[in-house]
């Protein structure tokens, strides 16, 4: 016993000076957390992570951690000025032939983030990315004003070294061409794809570039948007990112299958104000007089009332995630759900299981398998109770499901970039427009059964038959599933 106190004693100084302030850092940062009276659970899983690994626990917190909510993406002055050229619509909602749900959808949306509403917008809906390519292709040859293209992932593949091309041409012809890509999400292409671009006089840059000594506040807040503005007057919003994934599947699947929208129409004011912002919080001149012109809405295409919603991690508010939860919260017969990754907040959780057992018909559709084994395992861990109150849950199996849709009733829908995860609700910033109309609501409800056609839907006898080292490994993930 004497002999190890006094071994204890002979320790060098540097080894306690070194646990000291790993100690002081530890019991720092948890007051931090604690002090910002985050989610409980947010907050509960990042205490975990501290005393489960240590040093690298320090190390996860200041990459991924810390909270930039209300920090500013502009200046009032600045969005004054924006909203000015923005033309928001005085629509009298009296005259709106929509449900009290619906309206009630509207007033939640401009109160969360100012949100206009757009009436009699045209809705053309792509499921697969060789068509929504062509179009978006098309559109970009024949612009003559302006092109504002902001996405996630930029890849340096052949879709993205041909729209890199295209965007070249139309710079050299005379079109203001400016492209915003997530530095983190295109962090595997070549810098040099990018410089080329620059090199032909394009404005492109990375939104949040991740570098030292900015490494550790940056990381974490992702630009999530998939966002083309054309000529001020036609404009892209959806889950595809520019990628030969998104066409062909890529090595892994056979098959993405996903959901993009191409607008005209009013509504795509609320895209290129969106852009303007993004543009803007990156040091870029504000874009005042960008391009307005008006354009017909397509004969074929559905009508629809529309508002952009934005969110992100400097918001006040969770606006998308307060919005799914008051449109599931007013369902009256069915809620159906698309997600690549199924982590729901407990409050999202508690209004599905809440809709189901009153028997409104609940259905969740994500991939068997995700690009992400991690959160597989994550988005497993929720299937059980989701089951017990009646939800149903759906696996595709023809490939990966990367489609982000919510279709409530007959007359509410909504498409953009957010995943029904954490991540997407939290950290990142998303986009996604809501739309009013029975026609678009429709169209997408005959999407969803034709997707239920490759998909198996999972009972709750052969869930509880999974594989036990599954379950393990569903439980362990689940405790990080907040910061995913």
């Amino acid at each position: 016993m004497f002999e190890v106190v006094s071994s204890y004693f002979n320790m060098p100084w540097v080894y306690y000076t070194f646990l000291c302030i790993y100690f002081a850092t530890t019991i720092t940062i948890i007051g931090v957390i604690l002090s910002e009276n985050r989610n409980p659970l947010k907050s509960l899983a990042w205490v975990t992570v501290l005393f489960l690994l240590p040093i690298f626990g320090i190390i996860l917190y200041l990459f991924f951690g810390r909270s930039i909510k209300n920090k500013r993406m502009i200046s009032r002055r600045n969005r004054r000025k924006l909203r000015k050229y923005e033309h928001s619509p005085n629509v009298d909602k009296r005259s709106l032939s929509l449900t009290e749900e619906s309206m009630q959808m509207i007033n939640l949306a401009g109160t969360l983030a100012a949100s206009p509403f757009y009436p009699d917008n045209s809705v053309e809906i792509f499921t697969d990315g060789a068509s929504k390519f062509e179009a978006l292709k098309r559109d970009l040859r024949n612009a003559r004003h302006s092109i504002n293209l902001q996405y996630y992932i930029f890849e340096d593949d052949a879709i993205g070294r041909e729209i890199c091309d295209i965007l070249i041409e139309r710079h050299n012809a005379g079109v203001e061409v400016r492209v915003i890509y997530d530095h983190v999400g295109s962090f595997n292409v070549k810098s040099s794809f990018f410089k080329k671009m620059k090199r032909a006089g394009i404005n492109a840059y990375p939104f949040l570039k991740v570098s030292f000594p900015q490494f550790g506040t940056r990381i974490n807040w992702r630009n999530h948007r998939k966002i083309c503005v054309i000529d001020g007057s036609i404009g892209y919003i959806g889950g595809m990112n520019i990628a030969d994934r998104y066409i062909d599947g890529g090595k892994n699947f056979d098959c993405w299958r996903d959901t993009h929208l191409r607008l005209t129409g009013p509504a795509v004011r609320a895209l290129r104000y969106s852009f303007a912002i993004d543009w803007n919080f990156m040091g870029q001149p504000l874009l005042e007089n960008d391009t307005d012109h008006v354009y017909t809405p397509e004969v074929d295409a559905p009508r629809a009332g529309i508002q952009l919603l934005t969110s992100g991690p400097t918001s006040q508010w969770s606006n998308i995630a307060f919005m799914f939860h008051k449109a599931i919260a007013g369902a009256k017969k069915r809620v159906y759900i698309q997600t690549p990754y199924f982590l729901p907040t407990e409050g999202l959780l508690k209004a599905l299981q809440v809709a189901a057992l009153a028997h409104v018909d609940v259905r969740v559709m994500m991939p068997r398998r995700s690009d992400s084994k991690m959160l597989t395992y994550a988005s497993s861990s929720y299937i059980a109770e989701s089951l017990q109150a009646g939800i149903k849950i759906y696996f595709y199996e023809a490939g990966m499901l990367h489609a982000k849709t919510m279709i409530i009733d007959d007359e509410f829908s909504s498409v953009g970039s957010t995943n029904f995860d954490f991540r997407s609700f939290e950290c990142n910033f998303e986009s996604n427009v809501f739309i009013y109309s029975t026609e678009v609501n429709e169209r997408l409800y005959d999407i969803f059964k034709k997707d239920l056609e490759r998909s198996t839907r999972v009972t709750p006898f052969e869930w509880r038959k999974r594989p036990y080292k599954q379950k393990i490994a569903e439980s362990i993930v689940r405790l990080l599933s907040p910061i995913l």
